[in-house]
């Protein structure tokens, strides 16, 4: 079975350039692997956007007795 490692990384909108930090900060990521699940927008403590990202892991778990 495929097991996965999770990142949550939070991006403050309150720059002009914020949203292109945000993608060069998410296109580093996608380069070691990492893959955005999701993203969540968000005016809590002025965050902005919130993005949930995964990838798997040199690890994998053999469920069940078989390989």
């Amino acid at each position: 079975m495929k097991t996965y490692e999770y990142e949550i990384l939070s991006f403050s909108m309150d720059r002009k350039n914020s949203l292109i930090e945000m993608q060069a900060a998410l296109n580093a990521k996608g380069q070691v692997g990492w893959e955005v699940v999701s993203i969540s927008s968000s005016e809590f403590a002025n965050i902005g956007h919130t993005a949930f990202l995964k990838r798997e892991t040199s690890e994998s778990t053999d469920v069940g007795g078989k390989g």
